[in-house]
């Protein structure tokens, strides 16, 4: 395939686009938990105890500005919010079932146990 440009970058090929759309440390989790249900900012930062506020402020504003979910705001006090992952986004599901069950092979074959704690450790 032809390299192409999309928002003034350069890309190589199809994997790298996609991945720039739903890769790194958060979009993927953050996809997983909306499979199922709507939910809160408060909700899903709960969630992910891992992720700062910046953060999961920056992702889910990515994920929506690239349609993968949408953000509905309740006009009361308190502001409440809600995310909704949308039809881009539920295409994805299956491809984080399949990388998260290639991942679970990998620790397996890597001897990497999990701990239950923060983070998985190497044997």
């Amino acid at each position: 395939m032809p390299d192409f440009i999309y928002d003034k970058k350069l890309y190589y090929n199809p994997v790298e686009f996609a991945m720039d759309r739903i890769g790194g440390t958060w979009k993927m989790p953050i996809l997983w938990r909306l499979r199922e249900k709507k939910m809160r900012y408060s909700e899903l930062k709960r969630d992910l105890p891992h992720i700062t506020h910046k953060m999961l402020s920056s992702v889910l504003r990515e994920l929506e500005a690239e349609g993968f979910v949408t953000r509905k705001v309740y006009p009361v006090v308190p502001p409440k919010v809600e995310y909704t992952i949308t039809r881009r986004g539920e295409r994805v599901i299956p491809v984080i079932e399949v990388i998260r069950k290639f991942g679970t092979e990998l620790m397996r074959e890597f001897g990497v146990k999990e701990t239950g704690g923060t983070r998985g450790q190497q044997k």
